[in-house]
């Protein structure tokens, strides 16, 4: 292998890893911690979330940033960079007809995948930030916390399609509206499935 493949699958390894890492821990959230939440009282609460939501929410926000960034380059890398002649669009991004199929995956699932950053970064983190840190009035708290859930579900929901999208380019090529809508639609009734069995599911060893 060339220096140019070794670097490109080490940029695709952090990508994969840190992508476990920051929806391992959205899943985490959205599936375990939020019925967890709704069964604590305040007391247990108290307890509780200071031991462990500032380590969980470190690894996902920086885990989103990590995989961000790998992305962004693990995209250009790929699409944009032919060896021997540099950077520029190459026959993976287009060909004789535009961009190509399996560059409307991925950026499909890039566009997902930036949303989720965004909630990430600019929505959940400042939410939760202000509640764990004390500094959010009484009359601020509610607000906060329907804002940072309402985040966190979006970004839950959109990671099924998000996923079809980033896996799509390699194993199925073709984008079509018939098979956008197939896959798009059943990664949403996957995740929605997986968050109505949330509070149920688990309760007995």
């Amino acid at each position: 292998m060339t220096m140019a493949e070794n670097f490109n699958l080490l940029v695709r390894w952090l990508h994969v890893i840190a992508g476990i890492a920051w929806i391992g821990h959205l899943y985490f959230f959205n599936f375990v911690n939020v019925p967890l939440q709704g069964a604590l009282d305040d007391a247990a609460k108290k307890a509780v979330n200071p031991k462990l939501m500032p380590r969980a929410l470190w690894w996902f926000r920086w885990a989103a940033m990590v995989t961000f960034l790998a992305g962004i380059l693990l995209f250009l890398l790929t699409y944009f960079y032919t060896p021997g002649l540099g950077l520029g669009a190459n026959a993976l991004f287009t060909d004789g007809e535009g961009i190509t199929h399996r560059a409307m995956w991925i950026l499909f699932g890039m566009l997902l995948a930036t949303v989720m950053w965004f909630n990430v970064w600019f929505i959940i983190w400042p939410a939760q930030k202000k509640m764990l840190g004390g500094t959010a009035s009484a009359e601020e708290l509610p607000g906060l916390r329907k804002k940072a859930l309402l985040a966190s579900r979006t970004n839950t929901f959109l990671s099924g399609p998000m996923l079809f999208g980033m896996l799509a380019p390699a194993h199925l090529g073709v984008m079509n509206g018939g098979s956008f809508i197939v896959f798009v639609g059943l990664a949403v009734v996957a995740i929605w499935a997986a968050i109505k069995s949330s509070a149920t599911v688990g309760t007995t060893v």
